[in-house]
């Protein structure tokens, strides 16, 4: 008995998924305009339609990825700048500080991410959940900052009853004040002065 001939496969074959790629490609469009409008907007309010269109995708698509646009302006921002907070912990609290402080002091300043930055604390303002997310943003970086002070006070480098919270509000609150007011430097000799006054202080 002859066996039939044999039919040629007509399944197609197996195609690569894309899907993911375009899907961060489109992700990516959307950051980029979110930050490029971030910059230019001088004070003037970034809506979701604005960026939608920027990015060349509908609302829905971002809405799908992001609860809020506050959520879409700071996740660029984050994109751009490094995410990760400085936890340096060399058995030093004024290396330690002094670290955080250079990091904080040249990651704000960078040319991609100052004018985003100064923007993103007006926008702030207008937007409750966004002032909601930076509050978290803020909070990481302060944690990581007592954590060193806290380090400290167990080695007996502080003593026991320094006010680590107070410390903390003393070293971002110079940053938060130079950078929005652009009145004095923020650069690694600042970065010295300011650890140097604050460690004595205590």
């Amino acid at each position: 008995m002859r066996t039939p001939p044999r039919q040629p496969d007509s399944t197609p074959p197996a195609r690569e998924h894309t899907g993911r790629r375009r899907n961060e490609a489109t992700r990516r469009a959307i950051l980029d305009a979110a930050l490029a409008q971030l910059a230019t907007a001088d004070g003037g309010t970034v809506t979701v339609d604005s960026l939608a269109a920027a990015a060349g995708v509908g609302k829905q698509t971002i809405y799908r990825w992001w609860p809020s646009k506050g959520a879409v302006l700071l996740d660029a921002l984050l994109d751009r700048a490094h995410r990760s907070v400085p936890t340096p912990d060399t058995g030093s609290v004024r290396t330690d500080l002094l670290a955080v402080a250079d990091s904080t002091f040249t990651g704000a300043q960078q040319v991609s991410t100052a004018p985003a930055l100064r923007a993103l604390v007006r926008e702030a303002a207008r937007d409750p959940h966004l002032a909601e997310l930076m509050q978290e943003f803020t909070a990481a970086r302060r944690a990581a900052v007592r954590d060193i002070l806290e380090r400290a006070i167990t080695r007996g480098e502080l003593p026991a009853e320094t006010d680590a919270d107070l410390l903390v509000d003393l070293l971002y609150g110079l940053f938060w004040y130079r950078f929005l007011l652009g009145h004095a430097p923020l650069d690694h000799t600042t970065a010295t002065r300011l650890v140097d006054t604050l460690l004595p202080a205590v």
